[in-house]
């Protein structure tokens, strides 16, 4: 059985993801939590963020690890996410937010079928 991912990302974000390596270099996301801008991905340099014990790795996207809580991971451990890209400044640190850009999260419930499927996640990862 093919294993289905828990987080995927769109063709415009992936294009926003080329324009931000190109000018910061390896990239990580990280799911806010819901303080500043909401609950929302936030692109960081790989290394401007410690990776903890209590961080889920949910995947990667556009060759960049896709990391969240693992309290925030108890609520959304159903959901599927795709990352996408909007105008619009949000209040966040994320790398795109001085461009006039923000990614956004869509998220909708597994289907049975998928949810056999999933990738599985790992805590932690003192690399990103």
């Amino acid at each position: 059985m093919t294993e289905y991912p828990r987080v995927e990302i769109t063709k415009r974000a992936s294009e926003l993801v080329d324009r931000l390596r190109e000018q910061h270099g390896e990239l990580i996301f990280h799911q806010s939590g819901g303080c500043c801008d909401g609950s929302s991905p936030m692109c960081l340099k790989k290394g401007d963020l410690r990776i903890g014990a209590q961080d889920v790795l949910l995947g990667e996207i556009h060759g960049c690890p896709f990391y969240m809580s693992a309290a925030q991971f108890e609520y959304w451990k159903h959901t599927h996410l795709t990352i996408d890209v909007t105008e619009g400044r949000g209040s966040s640190f994320s790398l795109e937010i001085p461009l006039g850009l923000r990614f956004v999260t869509k998220s909708r419930l597994f289907t049975e079928e998928e949810a056999k499927a999933l990738k599985p996640v790992r805590t932690g990862d003192a690399k990103a």
